[in-house]
């Protein structure tokens, strides 16, 4: 059974910092591309930042290049976001993803239960 399962959400204030993790198994974890989506309230499910295979090549949104840092370690089969200068707009369910390169949901075949992040005074 392939699964994803992510951890490392809470809250947090404003200019703080977390690290999301997501553990892969089921299927060999160092041939896809990962990602990280997220959803906020009453939105739609957006594109956070994407990773190569090996680690590579990475992508992200606009709204979060410069502070949000996407990394894997491929023999621990985890995948990981820094997140650093949180910001209030930040805060949505976070999902990571399994499958092909880009930023699109298509892209993906496979998705974790979401971790809550909260930026909050």
């Amino acid at each position: 059974q392939v699964q994803l399962v992510e951890s490392g959400g809470g809250l947090v204030q404003p200019g703080g910092s977390l690290r999301l993790s997501c553990v892969g198994s089921g299927r060999t974890f160092s041939s896809y591309s990962m990602a990280w989506f997220r959803q906020a309230p009453g939105k739609e499910r957006e594109f956070v930042a994407t990773i190569y295979r090996g680690g590579g090549s990475t992508y992200y949104a606009d709204s979060v290049r410069g502070r949000f840092t996407i990394s894997r370690d491929n023999a621990k089969n985890t995948l990981y976001l820094q997140m650093n200068n949180l910001k209030p707009e930040d805060t949505a369910v976070y999902y990571c993803a399994q499958g092909l390169y880009g930023s699109s949901a298509s892209s993906y075949d496979t998705w974790g239960q979401g971790t809550q992040v909260t930026v909050s005074s």
